[in-house]
C-alpha cells in the first residue's frame, strides 16, 4: 500500500505539483498499478513454453544472389567520388 507522504516524495523526485485534492485519488491509483504489478510478478510460468508461441519454424525468407548495379553507374551521380566511393564533406569543423 502505497501512502500519501510516500506520493508526496515520488511528486517531489520527479518535479511535478499535484494539488491536494488530486492526492488520495493517484495514491489509490498508484497502489492498484503496484498491486497489478505483484500479481504478474507472482505468475507462475511453469510448464509454459513461451519461445514459439505461434508455431512457426522458419519466418525468413530464402536468402538469394542477384546481380548489382555497377559501380561506375551509380557514381554517375554522385557529386564527388573516390576510388570507387562516395566522397562525403565533414561538417564537424
Amino acid at each position: 500500500m502505497v501512502t500519501k507522504d510516500e506520493m508526496m516524495k515520488i511528486a517531489i523526485l520527479s518535479k511535478l505539483f499535484v494539488a491536494e485534492e488530486d492526492m488520495d485519488k493517484l495514491t489509490k491509483d498508484m497502489s492498484e498499478i503496484i498491486s497489478f504489478a505483484d500479481t504478474i510478478n507472482n505468475a507462475s510460468d511453469e510448464g509454459t513454453d513461451f519461445d514459439n508461441i505461434n508455431n512457426l519454424s522458419n519466418v525468413l525468407r530464402e536468402d538469394c544472389v542477384v546481380p548489382s548495379l555497377d559501380r561506375e553507374q551509380i557514381l554517375a551521380n554522385a557529386k564527388d567520388s573516390d576510388d570507387g566511393c562516395f566522397l562525403v564533406k565533414n561538417i564537424m569543423k
